[in-house]
């Protein structure tokens, strides 16, 4: 036994390195962590109100969208004063008052909203399910129709005539400023 303690006595241990002192700036710390994680989220925070108020501020350029919901009746001279246009694609009537000014009213039946037809030999709209009638203005001539027909802004360029279908003008009387003169 004795010579097996000589042996272990002469061999080296082996050499550890040295540890270096700890710093409070070398270890992440639960606090300092946290407080990493919130101004970045304070940061993205920040450039989401950023691109908010910018996309606010940016005009809107018009889209195909928009673009789809302009129909183009044509141009001013198709129309003679003191008539009524039908058009199937935009779901309006184009009425050409005797002043030569334009009304675009829609087909809706104020009362339940049924196709209202205009009835040339009358020289009104006349609904089919509750007999509300109508002029060349949208105006009721007889219930039980609450109030006007709908109407849809006007545009004339260039001499042609354009509606945009995009969302009627609900309205509760007649007046001569909903007119488009040419």
């Amino acid at each position: 036994m004795s010579k097996s303690r000589k042996k272990t006595s002469h061999t080296k241990d082996p050499v550890l390195p040295k540890a270096e002192p700890v710093s409070a700036e070398n270890t992440p710390s639960r606090r300092r962590f946290f407080w990493q994680v919130w101004l970045a989220l304070g940061g993205l925070a920040v450039l989401e109100y950023v691109w908010l108020v910018v996309e606010f501020l940016r005009p809107r350029a018009m889209s195909a969208v928009d673009e789809a919901n302009i129909i183009i009746a044509g141009p001013v001279e198709r129309f003679e004063p003191n008539s009524v246009t039908a058009f199937q694609e935009g779901k309006f009537y184009l009425s050409r008052l005797q002043n030569g000014g334009f009304l675009a009213l829609s087909r809706e039946c104020t009362h339940l909203g049924c196709t209202v037809p205009w009835v040339a030999d009358e020289g009104s709209f006349v609904c089919p399910c509750h007999s509300s009638a109508y002029d060349d203005k949208g105006e009721v001539l007889s219930p039980p129709a609450p109030r006007p027909l709908d109407l849809y802004a006007i545009r004339i360029e260039n001499g042609i005539v354009k509606v945009d279908i995009s969302k009627p003008l609900k309205r509760s009387a007649f007046d001569y400023a909903q007119v488009m003169r040419p």
